[in-house]
C-alpha cells in the first residue's frame, strides 16, 4: 500500500514539473512572438523614398497662356483660357492604376498653383480663379491622371499676376528668372489602398538638381532625405494619421536658396 502511495505521489510531482515546463515554454514563444510583431512594427514605420518608373513621357507635349509675362487682372473671379498640344486633358494616363498611386476619375488634367499654395486641378482648358488684390505668381502645368507633373519646359507656364490696385504692402518681389521650387503632391486626405504607396512631386523653376550642384531636402515625419534628380518619387511606409512633408530647394553646400517659395511644409492625412 506504501508502493502505491510513493507512485502515485511521484506521478503527481512529475505532472506538475511537466505543466510548468509547458508554462515556461509557452511564456518563451509568445515573448518570441511579441519581440517578432515588434520588430514588423519597426520595419512597416521605416519610410523609404523611390523614384517612380514607367510614366509616359510626354515629351513634345506644350501648355500655353497668352500675354506677357505679367497679367494685370481685376481683384475677383477671372478666367485663364490656355491652349494644350500633344496632350489629352480628361482622359486616363495609359499606366493609371498600375502603379498603386491615387489616380483622378476625371483624367489628366492642368495643375494650377497660385504662390505655391496647394494647387487645384482643371479638367479644361479654361480655368477660373479667384485672386485676390495683390501681387502674385501663378504656376500652371500639365498633369498626368495620378497627378505626376509633366516636366517638360514647354509644358508649364509662370506667371506673374497683378489684381487690382494693390498697396505696397501687398506687392510682391520676385524674380521670375531666379531659381525657384514649387510643391505639387501629395495633397490632401488619402484612404483605402491610395495609404500604401503616396506620390511625392515637385516642380523646379530656373534650375538643375545634381549630386554636385543644387539639391531638394525632403523631411518627412522629420526624416531626411537628399534628392539629387528631379523625377517624382513615392513614399512607402508612412503611418496612419497626419504626416508632414517639408521641401527645401538648397545649393550644393546645402544651404538654403532664397526664393519666396523655395521652402514649404505640408500635411496629409492617411485613413483606412
Amino acid at each position: 500500500m506504501k508502493k502505491l502511495q510513493l507512485s502515485i505521489f511521484a506521478l503527481v510531482i512529475a505532472f506538475t514539473f511537466s505543466c510548468k515546463n509547458n508554462e515556461a515554454a509557452k511564456e518563451e514563444s509568445q515573448s518570441e512572438t511579441v519581440t517578432e510583431t515588434e520588430n514588423q512594427e519597426v520595419k512597416t514605420e521605416k519610410i523609404s523614398l523611390t523614384p517612380l518608373e514607367g510614366s509616359p513621357a510626354y515629351a513634345d507635349s506644350k501648355l500655353m497662356l497668352d500675354g506677357d509675362a505679367m497679367i494685370q487682372v481685376d481683384s475677383g473671379e477671372n478666367t485663364f483660357n490656355f491652349e494644350v498640344e500633344n496632350y489629352e486633358l480628361g482622359i486616363q494616363t495609359p499606366n493609371a492604376g498600375d502603379n498603386s498611386l491615387a489616380n483622378s476619375a476625371k483624367g489628366q488634367h492642368i495643375h494650377v498653383i497660385m504662390d505655391n499654395q496647394p494647387y487645384s486641378a482643371h479638367y479644361s482648358t479654361e480655368v477660373k480663379k479667384d485672386i485676390t488684390e495683390g501681387d502674385h505668381v501663378m504656376l500652371a502645368f500639365l498633369s498626368r491622371s495620378y497627378h505626376e507633373s509633366v516636366k517638360n519646359a514647354d509644358a508649364v507656364v509662370v506667371k506673374k499676376i497683378t489684381a487690382g490696385n494693390p498697396a505696397d504692402s501687398l506687392k510682391m518681389d520676385v524674380d521670375l528668372t531666379a531659381p525657384h521650387l514649387f510643391y505639387s503632391r501629395p495633397k490632401g486626405t488619402y484612404t483605402g489602398e491610395d495609404v500604401n504607396k503616396v506620390l511625392l512631386d515637385f516642380y523646379l523653376v530656373n534650375t538643375e538638381i545634381s549630386e554636385d550642384g543644387n539639391k531638394v531636402l525632403a523631411i518627412i515625419n522629420g526624416e531626411e532625405f537628399t534628392i539629387t534628380e528631379w523625377q517624382p518619387y513615392v513614399m512607402e511606409g508612412l503611418p496612419l494619421g497626419e504626416n508632414t512633408i517639408e521641401l527645401q530647394l538648397v545649393d550644393k553646400d546645402n544651404q538654403p536658396i532664397e526664393g519666396p517659395f523655395n521652402y514649404v511644409k505640408r500635411s496629409v492625412m492617411l485613413e483606412k
